[in-house]
């Protein structure tokens, strides 16, 4: 798969990276993976989110990347990482994110992992993998939830209820193809994932990330967001955990990232961001980056954070 009509100038385009990796998942999925940054630097598994793909975290990549090792990959079925036949479960999630880190990681060798939205999901699934105790320093949980997201989601301007929810999953199932970003989609986005004041730069960055993601993909991992049950695996993430929110998130309301930090056996903070929606990297990525920044520094061994 060579997906990649994204933005390909300014601080929202995706970098070249240093080298690429392909990890082979549990079931001969092959995972597309990418290295920016120097060799021996402190390092940061990033994973995205529904829709998404490597681009979404274009932002990241360029700050991070000066001095840290930044691995990003495309979750299955996104990017250039190819639709694998079968049921798509959080499992597989799990089983692809295990792949990519010990292709990508020394034995023994520990990083921060930072997820948004299904790509925190993803590290939730993975909680009790031997992969992540090997190699997870510290998490970072962005714009995510473990249940309940259709009940929770407001982006349908209804009163909460059985209608809601029902009318909700199905738009999360959708299958029918977004097409071109036009400016009727780029306002249906805004709405859906961004804060009101989000500048139309960073819109058309999610617009042309999001409507490059295809409607298969995108119709089977919705399937999966819409049942979605993942508590139990949060209570065993016994990792340090931020969690980051947007007060104007509508897919995962600040209430989704409440009920991580009751249910997560270390959490460090919940950082809710005033104003910014679901696609919190992209809306505010130096609260996020500065955020990631303060778990390398606390949590990484410190013979790593000095090289």
């Amino acid at each position: 798969m060579s997906r990649a009509p994204h933005v390909t100038s300014g601080p929202f385009a995706p970098p070249e990276p240093r080298r690429r990796v392909t990890a082979t998942s549990a079931d001969g999925a092959v995972i597309h993976a990418e290295v920016h940054g120097p060799d021996g630097a402190p390092a940061v598994v990033l994973v995205h989110g529904w829709t998404c793909s490597t681009a979404f975290w274009a932002a990241q990549i360029r700050d991070l990347a000066a001095d840290h090792r930044v691995i990003a990959y495309d979750q299955r079925g996104h990017g250039r990482t190819p639709q694998v036949p079968g049921g798509y479960r959080t499992e597989l999630l799990a089983d692809d994110l295990e792949a990519v880190l010990r292709a990508t990681l020394a034995p023994g060798e520990q990083a921060v992992l930072a997820g948004h939205s299904m790509g925190g999901m993803t590290i939730m699934a993975a909680a009790r993998r031997p992969a992540l105790r090997e190699h997870a320093a510290a998490v970072l949980l962005a714009s995510t939830g473990c249940s309940q997201l259709a009940q929770r989601s407001t982006v349908l301007p209804l009163r909460e209820g059985r209608v809601r929810t029902r009318l909700t999953k199905q738009i999360l199932a959708a299958r029918l193809p977004l097409g071109p970003v036009t400016p009727l989609a780029r306002a249906a986005l805004r709405y859906a994932t961004m804060g009101p004041g989000t500048v139309k730069e960073k819109v058309e960055a999610g617009a042309r990330i999001v409507h490059a993601c295809p409607t298969r993909a995108r119709h089977d991992w919705g399937l999966v967001l819409s049942t979605l049950e993942l508590t139990d695996h949060v209570a065993d993430l016994a990792l340090p955990t931020a969690v980051v929110a947007g007060t104007a998130d509508r897919l995962t309301p600040p209430v989704n990232a409440q009920g991580l930090v009751a249910v997560l056996p270390h959490c460090v903070g919940l950082l809710e961001l005033p104003g910014v929606g679901h696609m919190s990297p992209i809306e505010a990525p130096e609260a996020v980056n500065d955020r990631i920044r303060e778990l390398t520094t606390a949590y990484l061994p410190a013979k790593e954070a000095a090289a």
